[in-house]
């Protein structure tokens, strides 16, 4: 009897499938930091985090994006916060390598859901070679060493989750360290594996 994690599709959600064609679509020149939110657009995902943390990022480089990826009772309210806004991007529910793609395309992971019991998207966004800034819970618990392939901070300090965020983005080097490090770090977790 042995215990068997989790796995992720490292083959689809891979690096390899950055599109720069997408990220113009968004408006993101090639340097321009983008951010990427996947999952339920719902309260219950602490989205209000999301805002405040990627405003701070804003607000510190002069230039980044938001790609929300997913649908749900708040897309209508955010849609219509951000409307002609170009820094977000709202992308509706994406599957497959469509899916994939909006993973690779993006440069940071903002994922600050407390109510996981698991949160396959960390898994994902690391496969994908994005590092990942989540609280210490859940799947980031699991599977990312803070500093090192990811980083996460204690559960519901959301200024801690802010700081580390809008820190990791501002140190572009260090920030593809850490993506390559996730990429690295989940590969042993394919479903083959």
């Amino acid at each position: 009897v042995r215990v068997g994690g989790r796995g992720v599709d490292t083959a689809l959600f891979d690096p390899a499938r950055r599109s720069e064609a997408l990220r113009e679509r968004w408006g993101a020149g090639r340097d321009t930091l983008t951010c990427l939110y996947v999952g339920r657009l719902a309260p219950e995902k602490n989205l209000s985090l999301v805002q405040q943390t990627f405003a701070s990022i804003l607000a510190a480089s002069g230039d980044a994006r938001m790609v929300w990826v997913g649908d749900g009772p708040a897309r209508k309210a955010l849609a219509t916060e951000y409307a002609g806004q170009i820094e977000h991007h709202f992308a509706g529910t994406r599957t497959g390598e469509d899916l994939a793609a909006h993973y690779a395309s993006a440069d940071l992971f903002l994922f600050p859901s407390l109510t996981e019991t698991y949160g396959n998207v960390v898994a994902e966004a690391m496969a994908s070679g994005l590092a990942v800034v989540a609280y210490r819970s859940a799947a980031a618990a699991e599977l990312i060493a803070c500093g090192e392939n990811g980083v996460t901070v204690a559960p519901g300090d959301a200024s801690a989750y802010v700081a580390a965020a809008v820190a990791l983005a501002a140190q572009p080097l260090q920030l593809k360290t850490v993506a390559h490090a996730a990429r690295r770090s989940i590969l042993p977790r394919s479903w083959e594996s």
